[in-house]
């Protein structure tokens, strides 16, 4: 019985199924990466933006209170089959990029903000950071897809049910970030 299972484990795809588990947990931590960079400017541009005396009070509080609840969720790899964790945290980082986007929009206004050598190096920090949480969510997905398919097809779908791995949630966009912040001039 043993030499059977021996022989037939190759074929069902137990291997090819750790291979994508493997991916997609490396494609997620990549994704934790990006979000902890962001997180990590975060305190840089309020402490800047809170030099510019009269900017809205209340649009920086919006970005203080995202990065808070943005980083008070617990993430682990165990995040990415739990589709309810997935989506809280993918939420709350979404509200933390519509927070900052609106803060820069707004900085707009603020010509002598926008004129601060600090300021300006900090939002091209945000902005190539928003663009690496893209590509590291892409690469997510991706991953994602990927192991869906081992998972369901036959004969893969076998070594899944024998390591008991099921299909993975993968990110959904809010419908209210589909439309652009917007600002009351």
């Amino acid at each position: 019985m043993a030499l059977v299972l021996a022989l037939m484990a190759p074929g069902c795809g137990y291997n090819e199924v750790v291979e994508r588990d493997e991916d997609v947990k490396a494609a997620w931590a990549e994704v934790q990466n990006q979000y902890k960079r962001r997180a990590d400017l975060v305190p840089n541009l309020v402490k800047v933006v809170q030099g510019a005396a009269n900017f809205e009070k209340e649009t920086l509080q919006q970005v203080i209170e995202a990065r808070s609840k943005a980083t008070s969720i617990q993430v682990d790899s165990s995040i990415v089959d739990d589709p309810q964790r997935l989506q809280q945290f993918n939420q709350a980082q979404q509200q933390l990029g519509g927070a900052l986007s609106r803060l820069l929009v707004v900085a707009e206004r603020y010509p002598e903000l926008k004129a601060s050598a600090q300021f300006r190096d900090l939002q091209s920090q945000i902005e190539g950071t928003e663009n690496r949480i893209a590509v590291a969510r892409k690469r997510y997905i991706e991953a994602v897809a990927e192991y869906n398919k081992v998972v369901l097809r036959f004969p893969t779908s076998i070594g899944a049910r024998l390591r008991n791995m099921n299909v993975r949630p993968t990110f959904e966009a809010s419908p209210e970030l589909e439309k652009p912040p917007e600002i009351n001039l």
